[in-house]
């Protein structure tokens, strides 16, 4: 089994209140040893279990493939911040560039969060969700997956629009709420103790990623 060093929530923790780039240059080494090199071997770890889960699931272990890259994208956003202070991995299906659901995998120093499911649509991915939720018969089975996720624990975050948007009704009418989604990601949350875990950080994905797999599998038939 895998767990990450201490060392890897110690450095998130470091960056946290060290975040720029003076501070970063001067600790590149303990970035590539803590985060990266984890990151990978993380990667290695999980590979042949996403292969069961889900056929065809892309596992490379590389920043810009499976690892996010740490720097953050400031052009358009107030905070200045220049680094994530979180280790994002992502598992998808298809092209990366135009995957539009996968199997997500966010250490911090707080939590560990374990998830799977689409965000950030664009509008042409939105248009095609929700032509599937208005479609009599992929409507209907992912209002089915999603009460079977619901009746399991799993919470769903409120959708951002209040009423489903003009010109869109769902078939089904257990579908319905669904239009009032413009994204949909189910993750949940274990103590960051879990990172370290070696029994059980493995097995915890891979019973969260098993039971996320039939949204998974939803999302990139009907959306992506």
């Amino acid at each position: 089994m895998f767990a990450f060093p201490p060392q890897t929530q110690d450095f998130l923790r470091d960056l946290s209140a060290h975040n720029d780039r003076e501070w970063f240059d001067a600790h590149r080494a303990e970035y590539q040893a803590a985060y990266v090199e984890p990151a990978r071997a993380f990667v290695a770890a999980v590979a042949p279990e996403l292969e069961r889960i889900a056929p065809g699931v892309c596992a490379e272990p590389r920043v810009l493939g499976s690892i996010f890259r740490i720097n953050r994208d400031t052009r358009f956003s107030r905070d200045k911040r220049p680094y994530k202070e979180h280790l994002d991995l992502w598992f998808w299906e298809g092209e990366r560039r135009t995957a539009r659901s996968g199997f997500y995998l966010r250490v911090t120093p707080e939590l560990v969060g374990i998830g799977a499911g689409a965000n950030h649509l664009s509008r042409e991915a939105i248009d095609r969700y929700r032509a599937a939720v208005c479609d009599a018969e992929a409507g209907a089975e992912l209002a089915q997956i999603v009460s079977a996720l619901e009746t399991d624990g799993w919470d769903l975050a409120e959708p951002r629009l209040k009423r489903a948007p003009r010109g869109w009704t769902a078939v089904d009418p257990d579908a319905e709420p669904l239009l009032r989604r413009d994204s949909l990601f189910i993750a949940r949350q274990e103590p960051a103790e879990r990172a370290t875990d070696a029994d059980r950080l493995v097995p915890a994905c891979v019973e969260a990623w098993s039971a996320l797999a039939p949204l998974h599998r939803w999302l990139v038939a009907h959306v992506q």
